[in-house]
Formats: C-alpha cells, structure tokens, sequence
C-alpha cells in the first residue's frame, strides 16, 4: 500500500506540472523576442500617413498620447489602425491590452472591436468596419448581440479563419463561421483588458485576461489551422445606433521559438491557403460525445492526461482487488 500511495502522490505531482505547463503556454512578454516592426505601443511613434509609418489609421481613429481610440461613443462611427509591415513569422503570439467602455447601460451599447492578420488592409466594410470577406484569421469582441438567440450572453469572443470564400454574417453574430468562443466581461471595467492570440504549429490558441489576477484564461483552443505568412495585423472597431468608446492600449508581436521539420522549413509559406481541417462544421465546436473529436490529433499534454488517468485507474483497481483479496483471505481463516 505504501508503494501505491507514493506512485499515486508521484503521478498527481507529474500531473500537476503538466498542467502548469500548459497554463503557463502563453509567453509571460519577453522583451527579447518582442518585434517592435508589429508592435503598437506608447508613445505610438510610427503611426501616422508618412511613408516611414508602421501603422496608419482611417476613419474615425483617433491617436493621443494614452492610446488609439477606433470609435467614440458617438453612434454610426468606424475606425481602424493597421500594421504597414506584413508578417513573416510562422510562430507568433499577439498581446492586444484594450478597454471597451462608455455611457450605455445594459444591452445598450455597441458593436465591438476586431483584430485581424489578413492578406488586406485598410479595407473599410460592414464587420467592425472591415470586409465581411476577407482572407486570413480574425478575433471579434462582440458586445452587442445582433441574433434572438439566447445561448451566450455578450460580451462574446470569437475566432474566424476565412480563404475569401465565405462572409461574416453580422446578422446571426458569425455563428455559421466560427471556431470557438467564450462570453467576457469586457465593458466598463475599471482596469485595462487583455486578450493574447497564439498561431504556432497549427494551433490557435485565444486567451483572455479581464479579472485583473494577472492570469490568462482559455477561451479558444484549436487545431488544425493554417494561416499564411506575409499578412498584415490590424484593429478595427464600429458603433451603429448604439455607441461605445472602443480604446487599443497597446498590441505587442511576440516571435515564438519553434523548431520546424525540414519539409516545413522548405515550404513556401506565404502560399499556404487559410484553412482549418475538421471533421465537421465550425459551430459545432464542442467535442462529440461519440469520440469525434475537432477534427485534430490530440496534443502531447492531452495523451499525457489519457495516459496517466488509464494508468491511476489501473493501479486504483489493483489497490482495491488486493484489499478485496485479503478480506477475503482473513474471513476464509475464520471458518478453518
């Protein structure tokens, strides 16, 4: 018993480091792997329309010395900002601080801000004053729900990758399009909101930090999700005929180190189609209770998790068989 118990308190310590490991996933910002060329920050140096810029606006942004507003609280109003240098890494991670906030109260407000890596730019359309069709990932913090359906309440987080092929739909909230999601308290919070988007060997992974804890919360997981190189990053934000203020803070491009095999190296990755590979439709973006998982192989932590829950169930039965057994053994004495 004693051999179980220390097998069982050395599985649970394994266990738990795994589990750090992968909440620990998102980069704590490394400066040394920060790319300034794809980073908007203070004093937002390099913004503007002169041919040395690294980010220009349109619309209704307006840039000060405390951040980049994309829409006042002001009602019919649309603004963008937009990095001038496409991306050519494949590993990256995005840190985006902003804060959404405004004189409407509950249910009273509009529409959200979107962030975007997508082969076109500054492109003015209906979806966060961007194109509906579009080549490439987007994120939305939606905080206005455009659909009667009520199974999520907004705030509400949203990924989408796109090959041009299909169209937003603002209407239904990109319900038919989209990846994954998860409902945020964003508005009107008192400290600044967080939200890291992770692209690295085909997985995207969204986190959000919106409590103030220091800590990332899960919101989307996926794999199976190819995206170019060569993209541009970008903000974008509307307000209809309910208004907020929609603020970026900063958005800092983080290089992820990541080792790639020959045959990956090799390839030309500013052809790659965006393309995510399920097994079924991107709404139904829960596991299937049959054992049809999204569509991806599992992860190296997932296989752990399996494994050593299988090999904790096998050494509990075993515990208990011999406990059963000597019960057994003890009673059988009585009788002889």
């Amino acid at each position: 018993m004693g051999n179980c118990g220390a097998f069982v308190r050395t599985a649970a310590v394994f266990l738990w480091l795994e589990v750090c490991l992968v909440g620990c996933d998102i980069t704590d910002g490394n400066t040394e792997h920060l790319k300034r060329e794809h980073s908007l920050m203070k004093p937002y140096q390099g913004v503007g329309s002169s041919p040395s810029s690294q980010w220009d606006f349109w619309g209704s942004t307006l840039v000060t010395s405390s951040y980049v507003r994309l829409t006042p609280d002001e009602r019919s109003k649309q603004g963008s900002i937009w990095n001038t240098v496409p991306c050519h890494l494949k590993d990256w991670e995005m840190h985006v601080q902003f804060k959404v906030h405004g004189s409407g109260k509950k249910n009273l407000h509009g529409d959200g801000i979107a962030i975007w890596y997508t082969k076109d730019r500054l492109h003015p359309g209906p979806v966060f004053s961007n194109n509906a069709i579009f080549h490439g990932l987007a994120v939305f913090i939606d905080t206005y729900s455009n659909d009667d359906a009520t199974d999520r309440s907004f705030p509400y987080i949203s990924a989408m990758v796109n090959n041009g092929s299909v169209s937003y739909d603002h209407g239904k909230d990109g319900r038919s399009s989209e990846l994954g999601g998860c409902s945020a308290e964003i508005r009107n919070r008192e400290h600044d909101t967080y939200l890291a988007i992770r692209y690295s060997k085909g997985r995207l992974t969204v986190m959000v930090d919106v409590d103030d804890k220091n800590e990332w919360k899960e919101c989307i997981d996926i794999g199976g999700v190819r995206l170019p190189t060569g993209y541009f990053f970008g903000a974008s934000a509307a307000t209809g005929d309910l208004s907020d203020n929609h603020d970026i803070i900063s958005m800092k491009l983080y290089q992820l180190m990541v080792e790639h095999t020959p045959e990956e190296e090799n390839l030309d990755w500013t052809k790659i189609e965006p393309s995510v590979s399920l097994l079924k439709s991107p709404k139904d973006n829960i596991d299937d209770p049959t054992g049809n998982f999204r569509g991806t192989p599992l992860t190296g932590w997932k296989v752990f998790l399996l494994l050593l829950c299988a090999l904790l169930g096998i050494v509990v039965c075993a515990v208990v068989g011999a406990v059963v057994f000597q019960k057994r053994q003890e009673r059988n004495k009585r009788f002889y």
